[in-house]
């Protein structure tokens, strides 16, 4: 599969999110991811779906939403109204997971499953067919900032054999650097989220460029 990088906005200059996100887009983004966080099942507080909405109005980049709620069914339709492209929540967060799985698919959106460092992939082969990306979070969910877990990578190998031949994507996202893209994207990864690294660099370009070549 090809290699997506998605810079996460949550590292964006926010008072001229605009620009930033024309900047990533003509710098070769592949998508946008947005942290959507409720300050309960994450301990920080991000944006709903009027952002996203705004968002929207302003990319044809696909937008990726991570949902890090305890209430997602909820919020699925309006993120879906939103605009999103990609949808995923955590699987601690709902009981009934694969009747949500099935009602974005159904409503033209592709479904994810988001896993936390400390949660086993255990459920994942009995949703795998439910679903059409996983994302492994690399570091605690919550802020941006965090170095990379070593561990994650053990986590992909895993997750890659449980997929097997089905076309579903992996997503990683937490910690990501020149190093630790090379590391996940021989361990089959193939969307790379990167918030700090590519909005804090000088050349936004270059480091998307550089992120995708490793």
């Amino acid at each position: 599969m090809k290699l997506k990088i998605a810079p996460s906005i949550l590292s964006s200059d926010f008072l001229h999110l605009e620009k930033e996100i024309r900047a990533v887009e003509q710098a070769g983004a592949d998508m946008l991811h947005l942290d959507i966080m409720d300050g309960h099942f994450v301990p920080n507080l991000t944006f709903g779906p009027g952002i996203v909405k705004k968002v929207r109005s302003i990319t044809h980049l696909p937008i990726d939403a991570h949902l890090m709620i305890t209430n997602p069914a909820d919020f699925i339709d309006k993120f879906i109204d939103a605009g999103v492209n990609y949808l995923s929540f955590h699987i601690e967060t709902d009981t009934n997971y694969v009747s949500l799985f099935r009602k974005i698919r159904k409503l033209g959106v592709k479904a994810g499953i988001a896993i936390n460092p400390e949660t086993s992939i255990d459920a994942l082969p009995g949703v795998i067919d439910e679903i059409d990306y996983v994302l492994i979070m690399s570091v605690h969910p919550g802020f941006g900032g965090q170095a990379f877990i070593e561990e994650s990578v053990k986590k992909i190998i895993e997750t890659k054999v449980i997929i097997g031949s089905r076309q579903i994507e992996i997503e990683i996202d937490g910690g990501i650097n020149y190093q630790t893209a090379k590391l996940v994207k021989e361990a089959s990864v193939n969307i790379l989220v990167a918030g700090n690294f590519i909005f804090k660099s000088d050349d936004y370009a270059k480091t998307i460029a550089g992120l995708r070549n490793v």
